[in-house]
């Protein structure tokens, strides 16, 4: 082929007018024949169009890329090994939805295209309208209309894609199919990105998609490599057998189910009008998405579940939330009455049962909202969220597709910041994707639930379900207003179409609910049994030593002997004294530990939004993670208590203590909110974006909590 010849492929479904099309560009300079080893028929032709010599390829009918005819073996090999310069998808204008799932695969596999939208006549005919305008800003690709038949179209067809096909470098197409496995295919193509494994063929997520559908072909190929063969097949079996056993599926089925999921979505933003209603029967899907994604139904009945799950969470986890506190409570008695006084005791009570049975205390309820959760993922109602959700986004200057990072992040409580960073990587635009990653830390994650159920418990008893709810909404508005902040300050720049998956509506199982259920729970478990317990030991430590000097010790131990040996005293009041002397002690102590002296120095300064020096190890602390903000303060209220209603759940404590007040426990929930993101998902947002905007997340979070915190303190306590 010279410099001036581009070499240009033809796909299409059958029947959708692709070799007439053929025939019109390339006329009698075209021949016939096999492709070499198969049956299948290899026509070829020629244009001269503008001074620029076309080589067209008229490749066999087919649906898909998937490989399970040897039309669509001989189609897809093509484009691999032959690597032409574009592909045009000559696409049936009048049925739309089912042609657009060969151009998404073609679109996945980093081919450049454009789309021929033929049998447009029959279209204008039939009294529809096609937005092809729309069609091609959604889709990031030129729609140009056609009718083959009659030569319609075939000229600015051929001028639309030498544009294209020079100017254009296709990336290949990233679409989610689910939680499972998007987890499975992030992880096979970091392994296959890492090892070079056929990315001189394939892009790395499209092999992996091709493993988790049991490509033979694919897998053939990477026999060449048995190692990293190995190891893909055997997460591709993982994944297919997870599918199979929480929802009764397999990866092929629901790796098409999102890609009609994904059609679906582009069709409802209008590019196709149609004159009357279509006589075929609607599906059960399409009924109830008149309702669920309803402009002014949808939102309410939104709002209404969201708010339902709450109460559900709460009715449902006091029972079992009361059985955990009086079973920490009385290991802790236990512990007290059995191992003798000092630091192993104090350790073993203060820091591990006080700080680690605090996090654990909350894990009815987390089940509760995690089960709900997964409940509506499975169902397929949380895209349909973020389909509702999209021009609310796009006018805070975010993307519809950032509907699910910031769910993920927790924007239904329960959720987590980390897979949440990372599922914005779908976001195109770069702009787009800093906001997103920027605000989701905002929202109500796993971590943070125990601190805003601990302190609703604490000042706004009876209405823990409410005050969740409003704090996840306060949440979702602080995202919105930064988001539009930063949009128009430090990263201004337009925003791009958005395309949303609607998967169809499917019954969960009970067991893959209570599967998914199961692994989000274990892993807050797993948490609070590794990490928070290393971190509530190192604060235990920090809270503990150094110890008072031996002069103030011996001082205590004057005035206790003063105590006991008083005639005039009762032995209430010796009690009653002795336990003051002895609270007075251990505060004192808490104050001259390493934490201590650090939470007093910042003192006057969290003072202002009413945050004292106790509070303020804590927070401190959260910025480990969050979960260790009960821990912690679960450690600091009990160092010394020796009061009969020591087991008493540590809510109760604050609400008894004379430094706490309501204006406090909400000046504290905005804070924790808002503040820096714990330090996992600030290494996280380091790798997605870069150290700099970690460093930024983390300065203007904590800067924007304690504005606000400042103002809601400072507001109502002069209220």
């Amino acid at each position: 082929m010279t410099a001036a010849t581009m070499t240009l492929a033809l796909m299409g479904n059958p029947n959708s007018g692709k070799t007439t099309l053929f025939n019109a560009l390339t006329g009698a300079r075209q021949h016939v024949g096999n492709y070499p080893g198969v049956t299948v028929e290899k026509r070829e032709g020629g244009l001269t169009q503008d001074g620029r010599f076309w080589h067209i390829v008229d490749l066999p009918g087919t649906y898909s890329l998937t490989a399970y005819t040897e039309d669509e073996v001989v189609a897809r090999n093509y484009l691999v090994g032959e690597a032409p310069d574009g592909v045009v998808a000559v696409l049936d204008a009048t049925n739309l939805e089912r042609s657009l799932y060969l151009v998404l695969q073609i679109m996945e596999l980093g081919v450049p295209v454009v789309i021929g939208l033929n049998m447009m006549d029959e279209v204008r005919k039939a009294g529809a309208v096609i937005d092809t305008k729309k069609m091609t800003r959604l889709l990031g690709v030129p729609v140009v209309e056609m009718v083959a038949r009659k030569g319609e179209g075939k000229k600015k067809l051929i001028d639309v894609a030498r544009g294209h096909f020079e100017n254009h470098v296709a990336t290949p197409l990233h679409i989610s199919y689910g939680h499972d496995l998007d987890l499975a295919l992030d992880e096979m193509t970091s392994l296959a990105n890492q090892s070079k494994f056929l990315t001189d063929l394939y892009p790395a997520r499209w092999t992996a998609l091709k493993y988790l559908e049991n490509d033979p072909e694919v897998m053939d190929r990477g026999v060449s490599d048995m190692d990293i063969h190995t190891r893909l097949a055997g997460i591709a079996e993982h994944a297919t057998a997870h599918c199979r056993t929480t929802m009764d599926t397999y990866p092929e089925a629901m790796i098409a189910d999102s890609r009609y999921g994904y059609i679906k979505g582009l069709m409802k933003q209008g590019i196709l009008h149609q004159a009357q209603e279509l006589s075929e029967r609607v599906r059960f899907s399409d009924r109830l998405d008149k309702v669920l994604t309803h402009p002014l139904l949808g939102p309410a009945i939104m709002f209404f579940i969201i708010y339902m799950m709450f109460n559900v969470t709460f009715v449902l986890g006091e029972i079992p939330m009361s059985w955990l506190e009086s079973l920490f409570g009385l290991i802790a008695d236990t512990a007290t009455s059995i191992i003798p006084e000092g630091l192993f005791r104090s350790l073993l009570v203060s820091g591990v049962i006080d700080g680690v049975g605090g996090v654990l205390g909350f894990v009815p309820l987390i089940v509760i909202m995690f089960f709900q959760l997964s409940f509506l993922e499975d169902f397929g109602y949380m895209a349909r969220m973020a389909y509702m959700l999209d021009r609310v986004l796009r006018s805070f200057g975010l993307h519809g597709s950032s509907v699910m990072p910031l769910i993920i992040s927790g924007g239904i409580p329960g959720g987590c910041a980390v897979p949440g960073v990372m599922a914005a990587r779908t976001l195109r635009s770069r702009k787009e994707k800093i906001a997103t990653i920027l605000v989701a830390p905002f929202m109500s994650c796993g971590a943070k639930v125990p601190v805003f159920l601990l302190l609703a418990a604490a000042f706004l008893p009876g209405s823990g379900a409410v005050a969740l709810f409003w704090i996840t909404i306060a949440g979702w508005v602080m995202a919105l207003l930064v988001a539009r902040v930063l949009r128009s300050t430090v990263i201004k720049g337009k925003s791009t179409p958005f395309v949303m998956e609607l998967p169809p509506y499917r019954i969960p199982t009970l067991r893959g609910v209570s599967i998914h259920t199961w692994e989000r729970a274990w892993q807050y478990i797993k948490k609070a049994g590794t990490i928070i317990l290393a971190i509530s030991i190192l604060l235990w430590a920090a809270m503990t030593f150094p110890a008072l000097p031996l002069d103030r010790l011996q001082d205590y131990e004057i005035r206790q002997h003063a105590v006991e040996t008083a005639i005039d005293l009762s032995e209430d009041q010796k009690f009653t004294e002795l336990q003051a002397l002895d609270n007075e002690q251990a505060g004192e102590g808490l104050r001259y530990s390493l934490a201590g002296r650090i939470g007093t120095v910042i003192e006057p300064v969290t003072s202002w939004a009413g945050f004292d020096w106790r509070t303020n190890i804590a927070l401190l602390g959260g910025f480990a993670a969050k979960e260790v903000i009960v821990s912690t303060l679960g450690t600091a209220y009990s160092l010394g208590d020796v009061d009969p209603e020591e087991a008493a759940p540590l809510s109760h404590r604050l609400a008894k203590d004379s430094s706490w007040s309501v204006w406090t426990a909400i000046s504290l929930i905005a804070f924790v909110m808002l503040y820096a993101p714990c330090f996992i998902t600030v290494v996280a947002i380091g790798r997605e974006l870069s150290w700099k905007w970690a460093a930024f997340s983390v300065t203007m979070n904590t800067a924007l909590a304690f504005g606000v915190s400042v103002g809601i303190y400072q507001v109502g306590t002069l209220l």
